[in-house]
């Protein structure tokens, strides 16, 4: 691995990076895990820009820095790197390193969403029921709060909002997005 990584692979250096960063087999270094990281991300690696996103985001290895990890994650996620997205979606949502603005959460969170990532979800349902960066709609976010549900990794809150949901939609309002929620988790689930 360690041959790998210094001789350029940016798989290997992000793989090294991630032994620093969960002291795998080498001795717990964050500074270490950012200097892998980093060569891999400077090779156009999206693992290696969101794994330095990471760093950037809570400050391991390096100063903490949102604009920077903004940074990162931006050339990650516009890969199409899923964690990116998502990561990128909630710094919006926050206001962290760039400016407060739903919408954008909203597009990434999309983007993430519909490679199947629970999170992402469960996140646009909660802008779907808030009226967040997306008109307020309850079906929608009955939707996409569905679809968290059904997931592998099942949000417990995506269902307590379920349930919630199904009280405040018509029983035609709660049929469609039954449906909707099936035909597009069974989509997301096909990778079309």
């Amino acid at each position: 691995m360690i041959k790998a990584a210094e001789s350029g692979e940016a798989d290997a250096q992000f793989n090294l990076g991630l032994m620093y960063n969960n002291g795998q087999g080498v001795p717990k270094d964050y500074s270490e895990a950012v200097k892998w990281f980093r060569f891999a991300a400077d090779q156009g690696d999206a693992k290696g820009q969101n794994g330095l996103g990471l760093m950037y985001n809570i400050g391991q290895g390096v100063p903490q820095d949102y604009p920077e990890a903004a940074k990162w994650y931006r050339l990650a996620a516009e890969q199409g790197y899923v964690s990116a997205q998502f990561n990128l979606g909630l710094m919006y949502n926050n206001g962290q390193g760039v400016p407060k603005d739903y919408a954008e959460a909203v597009k990434w969170f999309r983007l993430a969403a519909e490679q199947g990532d629970v999170d992402a979800q469960h996140e646009l349902g909660v802008k779907y029921y808030m009226g967040q960066g997306v008109p307020h709609d309850y079906a929608e976010a009955y939707v996409w709060f569905s679809i968290a549900v059904a997931g592998d990794n099942a949000k417990p809150t995506a269902a307590h909002f379920c349930d919630k949901l199904a009280g405040k939609l018509t029983p035609d309002q709660l049929a469609e997005g039954q449906k909707r929620a099936t035909e597009l988790f069974e989509k997301i689930s096909s990778g079309k």
